[in-house]
């Protein structure tokens, strides 16, 4: 199959990597830099190039606040036969655009960093596969991620959307808490350093993915469960209750299990 892949950055270099064997793969990017070390793939710098290459299947691995724009702008440089793909960890306003395109598409959400996750050894992570469009693009999508060892997931765009704010909201707003509180960036402790790491490396993240996610209709119910859980704990720590310290603690283990 000829694809193209538009974004030549962790996430669509690795793609093409894993699929360059096996297809005809192009990937396209205005920063020559990135495309520096691409190997096993055409390397396509125009709009024109990605015209001439004629894909089968556009995948758009851009940041999530450029995917609709840059749908937009590649959509008249393929033909009406190819499918169109995305891999947003968000996916408000897709669908939409997905249906007005009168496009074959498939969506899917590979759940493996780029931020954490050692892309060279993926068996603990996971990919979701959007169980609406087009069917042979999903059950090309589920042989790749199946390929990689993936626990896969199939949701429809509304359930991927709730999954993604219950699973990075609240891990999100922890994380904004504890580097809001920081004082001592250097202190010393096993622990703390392995919150400092987490909090880095979301903050790292793109703003306009974390704003997205924050934003969503599903968040303020999630961080309205956290201010009710610190409200209960900061009364237990002023009481200094031991019995009730005890209770909680053993409540969050039942959490966790």
């Amino acid at each position: 199959m000829r694809i193209c892949i538009v974004g030549a950055g962790k996430m669509g270099s690795f793609l093409a990597d894993t699929m360059c064997l096996l297809h005809d793969v192009a990937i396209y990017d205005t920063d020559l830099h990135k495309l520096q070390y691409v190997f096993n793939t055409r390397r396509l710098t125009t709009l024109d190039e990605i015209r001439e290459f004629n894909p089968e299947m556009l995948i758009n691995a851009v940041t999530l606040k450029y995917t609709l724009k840059t749908f937009e702008e590649v959509l008249p440089y393929t033909s009406e036969r190819c499918m169109l793909s995305d891999i947003a960890s968000v996916k408000t306003g897709l669908l939409d655009f997905y249906k007005r395109s009168g496009r074959p598409y498939v969506s899917t959400h590979p759940m493996f960093g780029p931020t954490f996750a050692n892309l060279r050894e993926l068996r603990q992570n996971h990919a979701v596969v959007i169980n609406e469009g087009d069917h042979l693009g999903r059950v090309f999508f589920k042989d790749l991620y199946g390929t990689l060892g993936l626990q896969l997931h199939e949701l429809s765009f509304e359930e991927h959307d709730e999954m993604m704010t219950y699973s990075l909201s609240i891990p999100f707003v922890s994380t904004m808490v504890f580097a809001a509180c920081m004082k001592y960036p250097d202190a010393p402790g096993t622990t703390f350093a392995k919150h400092l790491a987490i909090a880095k490396g979301v903050l790292s993240e793109d703003d306009y993915l974390v704003s997205e996610v924050l934003f969503s209709p599903y968040t303020p119910e999630k961080v309205d469960n956290v201010i009710t859980q610190m409200e209960d704990l900061l009364e237990i720590i002023k009481r200094r209750d031991s019995s009730e310290m005890s209770k909680y603690l053993n409540r969050l283990r039942e959490n966790i299990k």
